[in-house]
């Protein structure tokens, strides 16, 4: 899929879910320096944490057997209400609750009409290069230590 076709998904709901993944995965140091730059005079009241907990991850063997519990891990979320009253909301893997509570805070900022043109640009946009790009280091790496197995005819039979 394009870049551009990504950004101009039709449904909104879709639309917001990807710009809540991007945040949920950003790094804490980033996006309080985007706040620094984008939500300036902004004041931001806390609705609910942030809070860590644990969440039970679920898998299927071969993606199509029976779901079985794999283990618990680590995930903090919060809550929080901007001044023009818009809510967002976070839901982060670990026990970083900065990055919970600005997650939570470029939701509602997204939200708002006036900014979400500018919030796609110059924060989710950003964010998933740096992720396709770790994901692209990531996958070259993984290719430099590829084994091509193949199978010999023995002289048995």
């Amino acid at each position: 899929m394009s870049e551009a076709s990504r950004n101009s998904t039709p449904d909104p709901q879709a639309a917001r879910r990807r710009a809540v993944s991007a945040f949920a995965q950003a790094d804490a140091g980033f996006l309080d320096a985007a706040w620094q730059r984008l939500g300036a005079g902004r004041r931001v009241g806390a609705l609910r944490g942030p809070e860590s907990g644990l969440v039970m991850v679920r898998g299927r063997a071969g993606g199509g057997g029976a779901p079985f519990n794999l283990g618990e891990a680590s995930v903090t979320r919060a809550s929080v209400t901007l001044d023009d009253g818009a809510v967002g909301h976070a839901m982060v893997l670990g026990r970083d609750g900065t990055r919970a509570h600005f997650a939570a805070v470029f939701d509602a900022l997204w939200q708002d009409e006036t900014m979400r043109e500018t919030v796609e640009r110059e924060i989710v946009a950003v964010i998933e290069a740096a992720l396709a790009e770790t994901d692209a280091k990531r996958r070259s790496e993984t290719e430099a230590t590829k084994v091509d197995f193949f199978t010999m005819m023995r002289g048995e039979d």
